[in-house]
């Protein structure tokens, strides 16, 4: 069973990582998909969300990283996937990812949604909040691998000064 974990990824959490070992176990092949959004404005060019997120799986032999804009029914249906992985933290998730799924269904009959359960201990992280944190200054450790903090740290303090990635 091959599987697609879509996201953005902006930053990978310890909540996304729960998820990716989970389904990693549940499929034969796992591929993270970073979105690209052009809707939003990331911290992280998908480049860098790519090099987080291999760095940050390097321990799991069958998850791949790609990169993909567009519909993700579409790229599902490229890397030839059986099944699609959603976490879901509260019942404001399950609303809008049941009606993702449904609409995902009835354009591609043959790709399934499986929804896991975020573990408790991560059910209130979002990249979101971590990005939030650490706009403030402070501790992101509980939420975030050390090189991912890192660098978040490091992109906050360009942008505070002008300097980086805009």
């Amino acid at each position: 069973m091959r599987a697609v974990y879509p996201g953005s990824f902006d930053p990978v959490t310890f909540g996304h990582l729960d998820i990716i070992r989970r389904s990693s176990a549940l499929a034969d092949e796992l591929i993270v998909g970073v979105l690209i959004n052009r809707a939003k404005t990331p911290l992280f060019s998908s480049e860098e969300r790519v090099k987080m997120l291999v760095d940050a799986t390097k321990e799991f032999s069958n998850v791949k990283i790609e990169v993909f804009s567009g519909l993700l029914v579409d790229f599902a249906r490229q890397c030839g996937a059986d099944v699609i992985v959603r976490g879901l933290r509260a019942i404001t998730d399950f609303e809008y990812e049941l009606q993702m799924a449904q609409t995902n269904r009835i354009m591609e009959p043959s790709i399934d949604t499986m929804f896991l359960t975020t573990s408790l201990q991560y059910a209130y992280l979002s990249s979101t909040t971590v990005k939030e944190v650490a706009a403030y200054e402070g501790d992101i450790s509980h939420f975030v691998p050390e090189k991912v903090a890192e660098a978040i740290h490091r992109r906050i303090a360009e942008r505070k000064t002008g300097r980086g990635v805009q």
